[in-house]
């Protein structure tokens, strides 16, 4: 469980790293990457062994027999989340964000209304926008750096054309997870506009310190209108695989999603299903809680650098490896401070906008580094915005 090793992702074709320089005019030499959401260590050995596995057998046919990786999501979400699944109720997508695209086609209609909980994951608007539905993005309220949620502004916004609600547990990028009764009150709100509930959870095993993740799936009178999402991607560093689920309890909402993966005619890579079942044992579980432990005290150590810094100020991370910094205090526009940190400390990082209204004076930082990158990034930000201090 090496985390403090540097590896050299330069000429991988890593999108974090070879196209921070064409996309943010971070120099490759000296950039420090921190924006797309993929961590720069190496999975677990019991990963790497079934890819071994399946190279040492030479032949890469389709996959059948899938009640093993089956029976290990069912094992993972048991053990780690005390949520009972069944093997029926399991789709497999190529990732989450194939997940959303088909939601959003099985239970929406051309012109229809998509909630989402602004700033959030800026994947959902694209996929939303492109299939020529309507988002609607009703902001969370930022109290003293904690995003709260807004029902009684939201309910105000509905015009009943809204068919979907996407929430994102545990947020990104603003780090939250959800207590049980924000997410009745998600629950409460979906059942008020009858709104289908889909819940990414990509990032429920990524939490930090004390705090609990509580699967939506687990809140009360939410069943008949709920689509949970899951995968091993961003838990293990797997993302290339493009594996996700999609799971659905209720017959009639999992009948609908069924017909339209049917006729799309999807079948997942057998790569990620070999990956997924071997990440989801008792030794990919101990890989997380030491991943855990090593994200929680970057997470400190690049508070801590950003709190010196007047006007800028990070959200409280709870869970995700993404911090969401605010540099509304400094006074500069959104040119000026993105200037600074891509010109000055040489760091690709997310631009706040695009993950909608709310976003516009943040910055999203990928923390899943080496230990001595995050050092080096934090004096870099202390060095840019020196003259504040």
């Amino acid at each position: 469980m090496d985390f403090d090793t540097r590896i050299n992702r330069l000429g991988t074709h890593s999108v974090k790293w070879d196209a921070m320089e064409p996309m943010f005019g971070v120099p490759a030499a000296e950039g420090i990457s921190m924006w797309v959401a993929d961590m720069d260590f190496r999975p677990p050995a019991c990963v790497q062994r079934a890819l071994e596995g399946m190279l040492a057998h030479g032949i890469y046919g389709y996959y059948g027999d899938d009640a093993s990786y089956l029976d290990a999501i069912r094992w993972w979400m048991q053990t780690r989340h005390n949520w009972t699944v069944e093997r029926d109720q399991i789709f497999t997508t190529h990732g989450l964000v194939h997940g959303t695209s088909m939601c959003v086609d099985a239970f929406t209609a051309v012109g229809d209304g998509v909630v989402l909980m602004t700033p959030v994951y800026h994947a959902f608007a694209r996929v939303i926008k492109a299939a020529g539905r309507q988002v609607v993005e009703c902001k969370l309220r930022d109290n003293a750096g904690h995003y709260e949620m807004d029902f009684d502004a939201w309910d105000a916004q509905m015009t009943g054309a809204e068919k979907l609600l996407i929430l994102c547990s545990p947020h990104n990028p603003g780090g939250r997870v959800w207590t049980r009764a924000e997410l009745q009150g998600v629950a409460d709100f979906a059942k008020r506009h009858d709104l289908v509930l889909v819940s990414d959870e990509i990032h429920h095993d990524l939490v930090l310190g004390e705090v609990k993740h509580t699967a939506m799936a687990l809140i009360e009178g939410i069943a008949d209108r709920l689509v949970m999402m899951t995968a091993t991607t961003k838990t293990f560093n797997i993302a290339g695989a493009h594996s996700g689920n999609v799971i659905i309890a209720d017959p009639a909402l999992r009948a609908k999603f069924a017909a339209r993966m049917n006729a799309m005619g999807i079948s997942p890579n057998s790569f990620g299903l070999f990956m997924a079942t071997a990440a989801y044992s008792a030794e990919g579980a101990a890989w997380v809680d030491a991943l855990t432990s090593y994200l929680s005290e970057n997470a400190r150590i690049f508070d801590a650098g950003i709190a010196s810094i007047p006007g800028i100020r990070s959200m409280p991370l709870e869970a995700t490896y993404l911090a969401w910094v605010d540099f509304s205090g400094t006074g500069m526009t959104q040119a000026e401070f993105i200037d600074r940190v891509q010109k000055v400390a040489k760091i690709a990082a997310n631009h706040g906008v695009s993950f909608g209204a709310g976003g516009e004076s943040f910055l999203r930082f990928n923390l899943a580094t080496p230990r001595s990158l995050v050092i080096e990034a934090v004096a870099r930000l202390q060095a840019a915005f020196a003259d504040l201090q």
